[in-house]
């Protein structure tokens, strides 16, 4: 089952090239790695909010061994409504004959989701306080044995109906990485970009979308990604089954998205560049990406620096998005600089 996994760490660590994330068990996944370089050592944390449960790395015991896998950032979810809104779901309980549930003080719980009364509806979320501890541990122990600190999160989580906004989790992770001594915090794994914050003249990158994005020219896939689209799984061929995907021709009563080919966000990204002087960020300049939308298959996904024109609109694109947390992007010579 972790075959795969410990296969990377070991063909990772055999080219030393630095990885942190993931490991034998809990400790070794959520500690920092290490980097020395002539300037001075660089510490990096790594971890994942958006993960299959069993894919969580586990504690090691005194009598027994940690499970491997991935470092955690579980969240907790919640549903503020009004009261009058909680008093329906109430009576709906009660019609439907739903079994009962030990209720909390200040909530209630319906189908397996909690809602709180308040003034302001909709899903809220939190970090998980067992992971938030553990990780900002990893992150104080990274800043007093390195010069600087990267902490990455691997997240898909947003806010309802508007995913280029990260989920309220993420921020006051993120915010709170910051404090205690991360250099910078790098999102990714949405797939699109997202806005940056500015604490304490360090960079929030909630996320930098893709870079690389190449699997059109993966040459097998299993039987049930042939099933999917409808498609002879035994003596089908990979591109038909690329095709179908585009197309989004899948089985009657499903419900597919047409991947993420005709949404112009998902091959569009920012390449930023951080000069220090010391402890503190002098400078930040983002160099505009783009992964050739309409390129053929075979060439679609490689990451290249955007023409002066192209450049614009993507640099105009982050300047957007960084807006709600007060951060200024100044656009010159294809360049954006971002105000300190």
């Amino acid at each position: 089952m972790y075959g795969g996994l410990f296969d990377t760490i070991e063909q990772l660590n055999a080219y030393n090239v630095p990885h942190a994330g993931t490991g034998i068990n809990l400790a070794e996944a959520r500690a920092p790695c290490y980097h020395d370089t002539s300037n001075g050592r660089v510490a990096l944390i790594s971890a994942c909010s958006t993960f299959a449960n069993f894919g969580r790395a586990g504690d090691q015991r005194r009598d027994m061994k940690g499970r491997p896998g991935l470092n955690p950032l579980r969240y907790l979810k919640w549903y503020e409504a009004k009261p009058e809104t909680i008093k329906k779901l109430k009576e709906l309980e009660k019609e439907l004959d739903l079994p009962e549930v030990v209720q909390g003080p200040d909530s209630y719980h319906f189908m397996n989701t909690k809602y709180v009364e308040g003034d302001k509806p909709g899903l809220h979320t939190q970090p998980h306080p067992g992971d938030l501890k553990g990780n900002l541990e990893s992150i104080r122990d990274a800043a007093k044995m390195a010069d600087w600190v990267l902490f990455t999160l691997h997240a898909h989580e947003g806010l309802p109906n508007d995913s280029e906004q990260p989920a309220e989790f993420i921020e006051d992770f993120a915010r709170a990485a910051i404090d205690e001594g991360a250099h910078c915090f790098i999102g990714h794994g949405h797939h699109a970009m997202r806005g940056i914050e500015i604490r304490d003249g360090k960079p929030i990158f909630y996320s930098l979308g893709n870079f690389i994005f190449q699997n059109e020219t993966v040459y097998k896939m299993p039987a049930d990604f042939y099933n999917r689209y409808d498609l002879d799984p035994y003596s089908g061929v990979v591109s038909d089954a690329f095709d179908a995907r585009q197309m989004s021709k899948t089985k009657p009563g499903n419900s597919e998205h047409k991947w993420f080919t005709e949404d112009e966000k998902y091959w569009i990204s920012v390449l930023p560049r951080m000069e220090y002087k010391g402890d503190e960020l002098s400078e930040l300049l983002l160099f505009p990406v783009e992964l050739g939308m309409n390129k053929p298959r075979s060439q679609r996904g490689r990451p290249m620096l955007a023409d002066e024109k192209y450049g614009a609109k993507i640099l105009e694109v982050i300047k957007k998005l960084s807006e709600p947390y007060g951060t200024e992007i100044r656009v010159k010579d294809n360049v954006g600089t971002v105000q300190l």
